[in-house]
Order: structure tokens, then C-alpha cells, then sequence
């Protein structure tokens, strides 16, 4: 499925430049998705889509201008993993995420079937989440986001 998701970040600059889904099914079958890939993807954007509207219409004020600490229930911990929230709060931090669209990040996140969710999986959760709203992440955000482990040696340290 995140493969899929990756590839239609690649190809289409916003959601609405996509082809329907019909044609797009036939595309994606067609350079070599599997159906069942092809399907779960659809349905996790749709979801997204509903998310994003939900969010939208019932906490615009709440959370939009929300400063205070997010505090995660047991569930969310055991679901996410420690390296997924403190990069969440990493991007919250560093003002690449606002409030709505840290939460949601966790509402998708928590729909990964792999717990804890893995942190290259999380990086294109935030990227969809992204896209979807119609936002272009900025530089920092780009190479944090497409930072392998592996190129980064020494652990972050939180000031």
C-alpha cells in the first residue's frame, strides 16, 4: 500500500490531478501494483479524505489554535511506538505540523496494521496527509522526511 501511496505523491502534484479512480486502477495495475495494493491504497486516501473533512468541520477553532501539551492514551503508545510520537512531536515542534494535522496523522497512523508503527511508514503518512491538504512540504521538512537512518549516524537529541 505505501508503495502505491509514494508513487501518486510522485506523480501527481494534488489529489485532484489524479485520474478518476477507474482509470487510475487500470494505471496503477498497469505499471505492476498488485490489485489488493492498488485497493488498500484507494481506500486508505478515501479514508484520509473523510478524516480530513471530519477534522475540518469539527475542530477548525479548537485545535487549529490549541498550545498546549498532547497528552497520547495508552492505546495510541502501544499503536504508534515512542519513535513515532517523538518524531510527531518533532514536526509539531519544528512547525512543520500544525495541531489539526498532527491529529490527523495519529487518526491514520493508527489504521497501520504494524505495531509500532514504523517510522518510514509514519514519514508517508505525514507526506499523504500533506498532499492531501494541498500543502508542499518545505526543505527541512523534505529531507527529514527522506532522511534514511542510515544516513544520520548520531541520534537526535531534544532541547
Amino acid at each position: 500500500m505505501f508503495e502505491v501511496l509514494v508513487y501518486l505523491y510522485e506523480t501527481y502534484y494534488r489529489p485532484d490531478a489524479c485520474p478518476e479512480p477507474e482509470a487510475l486502477v487500470k494505471k496503477l495495475s498497469a505499471i505492476g501494483f498488485e490489485e489488493d495494493e492498488i485497493a488498500k491504497a484507494l481506500g486508505w486516501l478515501t479514508d484520509l479524505a473523510e478524516t480530513n473533512h471530519e477534522f475540518a468541520d469539527k475542530y477548525p477553532q479548537q485545535t487549529a489554535f490549541s498550545f498546549g501539551i498532547r497528552i497520547y492514551a495508552q492505546q495510541e503508545i502501544d499503536v504508534l511506538g515512542i519513535a513515532a510520537i517523538g518524531f510527531i512531536q518533532f514536526l509539531e515542534s519544528a512547525k512543520m505540523l500544525n495541531p489539526v494535522q498532527r491529529e490527523i496523522v495519529i487518526a491514520r497512523a493508527l489504521t497501520v496494521s504494524e505495531t509500532p508503527v514504523p517510522l518510514d511508514k509514519l514519514k508517508v503518512i505525514v507526506l499523504m496527509v500533506l498532499w492531501s491538504q494541498g500543502k508542499e512540504p518545505d526543505g527541512l521538512m523534505f529531507d527529514e522526511l527522506f532522511l534514511d537512518e542510515d544516513d544520520d549516524p548520531e541520534p537526535r537529541q531534544l532541547h
